[in-house]
């Protein structure tokens, strides 16, 4: 660990819900202020259900909304207003964070970080925006937690049509570019015409002390965990197209034709009410319990059988690395990024097509059948710890990389 003189840094994110870049931002902070740095937490929104995870020692701005963000647009960047239009009519999903460019202009003036870190693409680009007013020398990091091609496609249709000259344009701004995997990272490359060498790929580090003790924590709150129960297959994530909980919902009814098991789906979103429907249908609701999002999902994957993963795209996958980190076998789709460099093209658990729910149910049961050597998966967890990441982002935030 080098030895680096404490400095200022400020995370910029549009607020603190569902997702992995929530905690992934939160375990960075952590690790940076716990080495004497300083760490603001600017957000447009103060809410989301990881706010009580924000570190004692990181303080959170709350950027005022400004209903002339159009107006700030056009000073920031005028040949892009009419693509954030056209894009925002299109997909209905107007860009929340331009509303509070004015303020996050004024939040760089007077506090005047280091470096400004941002995460997602509205934040990005309203972080590169809001730099370029404010007229400071703070240095502007990107990060893209996602495919980025399957992430505008899906979130905004006909999002890359408008988008990606928008994109092209003010990604090359940035001082650095930070992707969560390889395969975000060629696809980051690609999309926004960017050097690939320039982008430098760091793995999210989520697995410290604190993960480990909450892996511990009994969970007593579910009786599928009682001794000589039948094993539970686990599912963590958003309830959203990405993660694709209908495939392993199918998966598991023909898991359920072989044997007896039971399946704990994790997480909260807009497809609850289209994945209980699904299972009534499919006949498996009896064995499939939705307890929604908890703050707690280590303990769960500490005693789960397996953790199976069906998302179409990702950008890395944080629940296979807690996984990992707790001993819990996975399985995971081979979707577009992250899976298969977390998991070694499948020396650390089997993957399958995207897609495909009868290889899913397959690998599911062979890992049932194997039981692979815990302590293996876990030494494997540590390899994506929070204080690797910390150092090599800090290469990137001090302009060392």
């Amino acid at each position: 660990m080098k030895t680096r003189a404490p400095s200022h840094f400020a995370f910029f994110l549009p607020n603190l819900c569902g997702g992995g870049v929530a905690p992934a931002m939160l375990a960075l902070a952590a690790e940076l202020t716990d080495r004497g740095h300083r760490v603001d937490l600017v957000l447009c929104r103060r809410r989301g259900p990881y706010l009580e995870q924000v570190p004692d020692s990181v303080q959170v701005f709350e950027l005022r909304r400004s209903v002339l963000f159009p107006v700030h647009v056009l000073a920031a960047a005028p040949r892009d207003v009419p693509g954030l239009l056209l894009n925002s009519a299109w997909s209905r999903r107007p860009f929340i964070t331009l509303p509070y460019l004015q303020e996050l202009v004024r939040y760089l003036r007077r506090e005047r970080p280091v470096t400004l870190l941002a995460a997602k693409e509205t934040a990005n680009l309203a972080a590169i925006w809001a730099a370029g007013v404010a007229g400071t020398s703070t240095r502007i990091v990107i990060s893209v937690r996602n495919h980025l091609p399957s992430e505008l496609a899906h979130r905004a249709r006909g999002g890359p049509l408008f988008l990606k000259p928008v994109i092209r344009r003010n990604y090359r701004r940035a001082d650095a570019w930070v992707a969560t995997s390889n395969g975000s990272a060629n696809a980051l490359s690609e999309f926004a015409d960017l050097p690939r060498r320039e982008i430098v790929t760091i793995y999210s580090g989520v697995v410290n002390a604190e993960l480990v003790k909450k892996a511990g924590e009994h969970v007593d709150h579910h009786p599928w965990f009682q001794p000589n129960s039948p094993p539970v297959i686990l599912g963590v994530g958003r309830l959203e197209m990405q993660k694709d909980f209908a495939l392993l919902l199918r998966a598991f009814t023909r898991i359920r034709e072989e044997r007896r098991a039971r399946l704990v789906v994790l997480g909260e979103g807009t497809l609850r009410t289209d994945l209980e429907a699904l299972a009534r249908d499919l006949g498996i609701d009896s064995d499939l319990a939705m307890p929604g999002f908890v703050q707690n999902p280590f303990s769960w994957m500490a005693r789960a059988a397996v953790l199976a993963v069906s998302s179409a795209w990702e950008g890395l996958s944080l629940v296979i690395i807690q996984a990992l980190a707790v001993g819990c076998p996975v399985v995971s789709t081979n979707c577009r990024s992250g899976p298969a460099e977390i998991l070694d093209g499948g020396a650390y658990g089997r993957l399958t097509p995207v897609g495909d729910s009868g290889a899913l149910a397959r690998a599911i049961v062979a890992t049932l059948d194997e039981s692979p050597c815990r302590e293996r998966l876990r030494r494997r967890g540590r390899h994506f710890s929070s204080a690797r990441a910390a150092e090599q982002y800090l290469d990137v935030l001090l302009g060392e990389r």
